[in-house]
């Protein structure tokens, strides 16, 4: 089973939703931190760090004294990561996918790929559950090979949770590809609607079921519920505002510490998932 843990916009509550899941959990259980600009599922977990390892992607190089400036390997990339400045072919790095075109098309053989380093991945355990986050480095552009990369370091046939990315753009896309489930946390406010709607508009495009978790559910209108009752979607679980929960999460504390009662409702929301 693989569920992931999305919104439309950030500061929804989407990672305080993400380990309250998995503290609920009742056996083992992967949580990704799939948000690898800014993960920080780690304050609320305090795994004990087990290991870590760099991620890289193969960019192009190129050899000036085989190159003839032809051309070739910049009229290929539509990413505009390789241009021809007079003699010379000149590579950009921070644009490059890694798809190894210009590799295979150039006619001098000119280009060889070098690993750069994109990132790191953390594999910690905290009680019965294994925690692994990825975290782009500074300056780096691309977050889904990352992504990718993290996904595919969960132990085999273990559940997995994923806390993605807000938003619906590509570092999204790939945290909920291959979801057997979306929960979706939202917030009642003009905004957190706006955003909720883009997000379910993005996951039926991927053929993905999902459902809604309302966070702070008194702090605005009942507008996300009767989107949510317009488009059948359902709403698995309303987390009223608590100034209790907020101070907590201050502290670094998670929110099944400060509300224990809560623990009923998330293993009542996991076995509707499942």
């Amino acid at each position: 089973m693989k569920i992931v843990i999305a919104s439309g916009k950030g500061g929804t509550g989407k990672t305080t939703v993400s380990v309250a899941l998995a503290q609920a959990f009742d056996g083992p259980v992967c949580l990704i931190d799939a948000d690898v600009e800014e993960p920080n599922s780690a304050f609320f977990m305090k795994p004990i760090i087990e290991s870590k390892r760099d991620v890289t992607v193969p960019v192009p190089q190129i050899d000036s004294e085989k190159c003839t400036a032809c051309g070739v390997c910049s009229s290929l990339c539509v990413f505009n990561a390789i241009a021809v400045a007079g003699q010379s072919a000149l590579v950009f790095p921070e644009l490059c996918h890694s798809c190894g075109g210009c590799v295979r098309i150039c006619p001098q053989n000119a280009i060889t790929e070098q690993p750069s380093g994109i990132g790191e991945i953390t594999r910690g355990q905290a009680a019965h559950i294994t925690t692994l986050e990825g975290r782009l480095n500074i300056g780096s552009a691309m977050a889904p090979p990352l992504i990718r990369a993290v996904k595919k370091a969960a132990p085999e046939g273990m559940p997995v949770l994923i806390d993605a990315p807000p938003g619906t753009s590509c570092p999204m896309i790939t945290a909920v590809t291959g979801a057997d489930f979306v929960v979706l946390v939202t917030e009642p406010t003009p905004f957190g609607l706006n955003d909720l709607v883009l997000a379910v508009e993005t996951v039926r495009k991927l053929g993905l079921p999902c459902g809604v978790i309302i966070n702070r559910s008194d702090s605005g209108d009942d507008r996300v519920v009767r989107y949510c009752e317009e488009e059948k979607i359902r709403v698995l679980l309303q987390i009223p505002e608590s100034r209790k929960i907020a101070e907590a999460y201050s502290r670094g504390d998670s929110l099944l510490t400060a509300k224990p009662e809560l623990i009923h409702a998330f293993r009542k929301l996991l076995e509707e998932i499942r």
